[in-house]
């Protein structure tokens, strides 16, 4: 069970992250993708007040699926280790923190425009 969790964290935070940076781009997704970051937002920032800035829901329930498995050296975030395992390099912490806070913040901004023009055309 541990591994069929493990493999769907996995698939599903990278496929909302992915979303989250580029589902502005079809104009069909982009009140979802502005759904997404908000929420993303929300997480990070209002759920963050109680556990730490950048906390992760995702990350956390991933994390404990992990530590199940045995896995007990992970980094506080699930970018750092998306850049580790799929980079196979170790990218510093402060570097990935500020290319994920960099993209999101790049993302909000862009899909709160697109909405907003797209809102103004109809």
């Amino acid at each position: 069970m541990y591994l069929f969790l493990d493999r769907f964290f996995f698939i599903f935070h990278s496929a909302w992250i992915l979303f989250a940076v580029t589902g502005w781009i079809p104009r069909r997704t982009r009140r979802l993708n502005l759904a997404a970051l908000l929420l993303t937002a929300f997480s990070w920032f209002g759920l963050g007040l109680f556990y730490g800035f950048g906390y992760c829901l995702c990350t956390d329930w991933h994390w404990q699926v992990r530590r199940e498995l045995g896995d007990h050296d992970l980094p506080r975030s699930y970018m750092k280790f998306l850049a580790d395992t799929l980079l196979g390099v170790d990218v510093t912490a402060h570097v990935v923190d500020a290319i994920t806070v960099g993209g999101f913040f790049a993302a909000l901004a862009t899909s709160i425009y697109l909405n907003w023009r797209s809102s103004r055309e109809t």
